[in-house]
């Protein structure tokens, strides 16, 4: 049997090669094509392009390189239509994945069409549920509460977790004094606007924990930057970019102050109480704010259906406003308490102690090719 994958993002090819593993321990002897990056080549699949030329991000960087993703777009439906697969599955990045959906699907509309990650409908732009139904038959879903979303729509969907919970969790050791986590975000816009406030607010912060240090890990395609601009902060912290070493400090962190994203999970998952903070463009904060269909950007908060976790954005992102917020979360008390209370249901109902992600994805997929 051949399937054809696609996926346009480092973490997307997470995702296909923990879902091709399982799907060769239930089904040896399948063959795979399509687009993926290197740990999903390391599975079995013959990338048709380096992946690389896909993890594009912004209208400015797009524009430029936009004839080119045309091209492959069209190059990878041709591939798909060509190898006949029993079933096309693509991953996140939709601006590439479902536009090659739609040119399969309506070249040979019995293809079966299966989508990882379902769009964030439930946040804003519900519309593209009912878009996306028209090129794709089935959804696996990360988040619990989406599923309905999805059926509603059109397309069939199944929970099957979130990896985060199939993550290996840092190693916890003695520590002298009290660490603070600075997690600035992973590209350089977020790092160029959070550097700076995070720096005083860890001078606010001192001045009650003389003793405090902070760890800051990053990615190797900022990690320079980062060292520019935490060259004057009040505690210098410790730069880390090896993974097991992030870990570790996430597991040892007794706070943490982060960019908003999905680095409130892994956060969550290793019980580190944290603030959110995040600052943009006024006029995007102001759009967005008025398309948003949730009073939250933190995953914590939304699976838990708490609002434990302190969100500081735009305007409201300030020195004195986070410190008081972290101070308030670094010693034992009702906001400590109600966040790690938080963070536990958020891992259960994301899928902790159950089958890994991977796994239950690729029940689901071949649950589909067996109708």
């Amino acid at each position: 049997m051949k399937l054809t994958l696609i996926a346009g993002e480092p973490s997307g090819d997470r995702l296909g090669a923990a879902l091709m593993a399982a799907l060769k321990t239930l089904k040896p002897n399948l063959q795979f094509h399509g687009v993926g990056g290197p740990l999903m080549q390391a599975e079995g699949l013959e990338s048709l392009f380096p992946m690389e030329e896909l993890s594009v991000m912004g209208i400015a960087e797009i524009l430029p390189k936009l004839r080119a993703l045309k091209r492959r777009i069209a190059q990878t439906a041709a591939a798909t239509l060509a190898e006949a697969p029993a079933a096309l599955i693509t991953i996140d990045s939709p601006d590439f994945c479902l536009r090659v959906a739609r040119i399969v699907k309506s070249s040979r509309p019995n293809l079966k069409t299966i989508h990882y990650v379902a769009p964030s409908v439930w946040a804003w732009r519900p519309g593209r549920a009912a878009k996306m139904a028209r090129s794709i038959d089935h959804v696996l879903a990360l988040l619990p509460f989406e599923p309905p979303y999805m059926t509603a729509a059109g397309m069939s969907c199944d929970f099957v977790g979130h990896p985060v919970v199939a993550e290996p969790l840092g190693q916890k050791t003695a520590q002298d004094g009290p660490l603070i986590l600075a997690l600035p975000g992973s590209r350089r816009g977020e790092v160029t606007r959070l550097a700076p406030i995070i720096g005083e607010t860890l001078g606010l912060i001192k001045t009650r924990h003389p003793t405090a240090r902070v760890a800051l890990p990053t990615v190797r395609g900022v990690a320079g930057l980062v060292q520019d601009m935490t060259r004057d902060w009040p505690i210098q912290p410790q730069i880390i970019e090896n993974p097991i070493e992030k870990r570790n400090s996430f597991a040892n962190a007794d706070v943490a102050i982060a960019a908003s994203g999905t680095v409130s999970l892994e956060l969550a998952a290793n019980a580190c109480p944290m603030v959110i903070a995040y600052r943009m463009n006024p006029l995007t904060l102001w759009l967005m704010r008025r398309a948003a269909l949730v009073d939250s950007v933190t995953l914590v908060n939304l699976v838990s259906e708490t609002r434990s976790v302190p969100e500081f954005l735009g305007a409201d992102c300030r020195a004195t406003t986070i410190a008081a917020a972290v101070l308030a979360l670094m010693s034992p008390g009702p906001e400590r308490s109600a966040q790690l209370a938080a963070m536990a249901v958020t891992m259960d109902r994301l899928g902790r102690g159950g089958e890994p992600p991977g796994l239950r994805a690729a029940r689901s997929v071949l649950a589909q090719l067996s109708m």
